[in-house]
């Protein structure tokens, strides 16, 4: 609360052209940046556009890394070295190289960095000027007083001249224009009087004589700064008690907050101590559940290593346990068991078949015989009875 106050009254302090003082430092900067040859050298190597005086003085956002690539070249130039900036490095930090190498060329740095972190506004324009400075000066450049002609003071003397002649010449001929002889007798009007006044507002325009006045004289200017220095004393005879008072007003304000911010600090220095001492606490119980979870993580991965194991184990026993419960085997083999006996049976069927043929043949074959052999036997009898 104590530094936003302070901010607010340097503010206050600064006055209203405050706002329009980075442009006037742009145009300075701009100015400094050609005369050690920019454009050339940062510009056309990095493929950028030309500054104007209102970019880095109110355009936020883009301007950063350009700020950076000058103020980094600056540096080099002044006779430090300095790595360029890169477009995607971390912006604190490098605003922070920035403020400590200006630091080192001896300027006071009074604003926080965070200021120059936008790349635009009035701190952004402070810190280029400074560096162009020494850079200029590590060039050997130097500025010097200008040199103003001697002014015509006799030229401006006859143009007043002339300026009386020719008012002297109308003055003349409008005495001239009117009548010497001065009339006998009391002149009388004769035109109405309401008429009189409309035909002095139709003319009265045509006899007003305008004065155009020269703009670039420095004697109107001269009597404009008088008047505006008047104007400043009169306003400031106005408000000086006032801002004496508010400036009063602010100093004690300020030493009250600053009071009791020091009286807030001491009664809660037990408490940041405390806080701090739970920190560490803190901290330590992380360390220790860090270490624990890796252990843990190990011991689920075994965990799940043997569960595994163990299930393929569970499902070879249950593969077999239902294979030796099941009857299906057993009913198989009763099944082919009949199936055997059946043609067992029918194997014998059919071999008694066979044996009944073999035996018909048999006994076919053997009557056959005897009936060949009987007949063989008859045709030698006879023949013996013959003889």
């Amino acid at each position: 609360m104590a530094e936003e106050g302070r901010r607010r009254g340097e503010e206050e302090d600064r006055g209203p052209g405050a706002a329009h003082r980075g442009f006037v430092m742009m145009e300075d900067l701009l100015e400094k940046l050609k005369l050690l040859n920019y454009e050339e050298e940062v510009l056309v190597k990095h493929n950028m556009k030309s500054l104007t005086s209102p970019y880095l003085a109110s355009n936020p956002g883009e301007q950063f890394y350009m700020f950076t690539i000058i103020a980094a070249w600056l540096i080099n130039v002044a006779g430090r070295r300095f790595t360029e900036p890169q477009e995607y490095d971390e912006p604190n930090a490098t605003v922070s190289n920035i403020l400590a190498e200006l630091r080192a060329f001896g300027v006071k740095v009074d604003f926080p960095p965070s200021k120059l972190k936008s790349g635009s506004g009035e701190f952004v324009c402070f810190v280029l000027d400074r560096l162009a400075e020494e850079a200029l000066k590590n060039r050997g450049f130097t500025f010097r007083r200008p040199n103003y002609p001697a002014e015509n003071t006799e030229e401006e003397s006859v143009m007043d001249d002339d300026a009386e002649l020719t008012l002297s010449k109308v003055e003349e001929e409008m005495i001239e224009a009117e009548p010497s002889s001065k009339p006998d007798d009391i002149l009388e009007s004769t035109v109405d009087a309401a008429e009189w006044r409309l035909e002095v507002e139709r003319v009265l325009p045509q006899l007003k004589v305008t004065i155009r006045t020269d703009h670039k004289d420095w004697r109107i200017h001269l009597d404009q700064m008088h008047q505006h220095r008047d104007g400043i004393k009169t306003s400031l005879k106005d408000t000086k008690s006032y801002l004496d008072k508010l400036q009063e007003d602010i100093g004690k304000t300020l030493e009250k907050v600053s009071s009791r911010e020091k009286y807030i600090n001491n009664q809660l220095e037990p408490l940041i101590q405390e806080y701090r001492n739970a920190q560490a606490r803190l901290s330590e119980a992380k360390e220790r559940y860090r270490q624990a979870s890796v252990g843990v993580m190990a011991r689920t991965r075994v965990l799940a290593e043997i569960s595994e194991e163990l299930d393929k184990v569970k499902q070879e026993m249950e593969d077999k346990g239902s294979s030796m419960s099941d009857g299906a085997p057993v009913v198989k083999i009763k099944q082919s068991l009949t199936k055997l006996k059946q043609e067992v049976v029918q194997m014998d069927v059919r071999i008694g078949v066979v044996e009944h043929t073999l035996l018909q043949a048999k006994l076919k074959e053997k009557s056959n015989m005897t009936r060949d052999m009987h007949a063989t036997n008859i045709p030698d009898s006879a023949a013996g009875t013959f003889t």
